[in-house]
């Protein structure tokens, strides 16, 4: 009798551990992220996905692409999602237009633009002058994509307004379907498509946007500041994690953070994932650290008030949060 009472309350403790362990497993906290694009360009991303980083910290992140700056930033304010992965620009426009509740950059993840010059034909060489007289197919008006583009051509002396033919007028989703279908001499265009574009033919990649640009907080985690205030531990959990997947980025080689981030890209052949994520960390794209400093800030309203989108200066202090990413790292 008294071996099957040891037996029994050996069961029963293995069953209590089992019924924790599932417990746990069941009150990881539930974060919606939307964001802007799927592309290898925010690989730290998917990074802290594949290697579990959200999951150490308590998280179970559900992941959707919102497709658009405006979609994107339409879901966030709608409470569609928590967290956005977009443009900061996004958060002054809202701003500007007397936002009760503003979105607040608190994360870093990109700092340069993303996004490549393709031709549709095949060049010995390349001139930025080459774009004069040409149809450019570029991003939408507004977007950073556009208006770091833009800045580009203005340093080059080209006026994107004058001296070429501007298509801004297609859905993000679209561009490189539209390009592929025989519209405009030059598009911009992100990675992977870029590369995919080029390995089939269907253009070449003739120069960086990143480069040219500069530092900038191109894209970045946002919410609004009431979520930020109910939920700061939240926040500091997820700047975590994408603070070890930025960490891990920097310090592996482009052929093994392609290996880590496949499952988000199964439909990318591997050269190309390696070859493009190379590209993006020779140019410095990823942030090593989510912290947006003043000077990026600044660099991004000069870029914006360029290119005539900058509806009024905004203090980097307003709507940029970088007390969750300064404790994250131990600043």
């Amino acid at each position: 009798m008294l071996l099957v009472c040891m037996l029994s309350l050996v069961t029963f403790a293995a069953c209590s551990t089992k019924k924790e362990t599932t417990g746990k497993e069941k009150t990881l906290e539930k974060v919606r992220v939307g964001e802007v694009t799927h592309s290898l360009f925010y690989a730290p991303l998917y990074v802290a996905l594949a290697n579990g980083y959200f999951k150490e910290e308590g998280l179970d992140v559900d992941l959707q692409t919102t497709a658009g700056g405006d979609k994107t930033m339409t879901a966030l304010l709608s409470n569609g999602i928590d967290i956005a992965l977009v443009g900061s620009e996004t958060t002054i426009y809202v701003y500007s237009q007397g936002a009760k509740d503003p979105v607040i950059n608190f994360a870093q993840l990109t700092q340069t633009d993303g996004t490549f010059l393709v031709s549709r034909k095949k060049l010995d060489s390349f001139n930025w002058s080459d774009l004069k007289g040409k149809v450019f197919l570029g991003q939408r008006k507004g977007g950073m994509p556009q208006m770091a583009g833009e800045y580009v051509l203005k340093k080059y002396g080209i006026d994107p307004k004058k001296d070429l033919t501007l298509i801004q007028n297609v859905e993000f989703a679209n561009i490189a379907n539209a390009f592929a279908s025989g519209t405009g001499e030059f598009v911009q265009l992100f990675e992977p498509t870029a590369s995919i574009f080029e390995k089939e033919g269907k253009g070449y990649i003739v120069a960086s946007f990143g480069k040219e640009s500069g530092k900038v907080p191109y894209t970045s985690f946002m919410a609004k500041e009431s979520y930020l205030k109910k939920n700061s531990a939240t926040a500091e959990k997820f700047t975590r994690a994408i603070y070890k997947a930025q960490q891990w980025v920097d310090t592996h080689s482009a052929k093994e953070i392609a290996a880590a981030v496949t499952p988000y890209f199964k439909d990318t052949p591997a050269d190309i994932m390696e070859k493009v994520i190379d590209r993006y960390k020779t140019q410095n794209s990823y942030a090593t650290n989510p912290i947006l400093d003043t000077d990026e800030w600044n660099n991004l309203q000069s870029i914006m008030k360029e290119a005539g989108e900058l509806p009024k200066e905004v203090g980097h202090d307003v709507l940029v949060n970088t007390a969750i990413a300064e404790k994250v790292i131990g600043k």
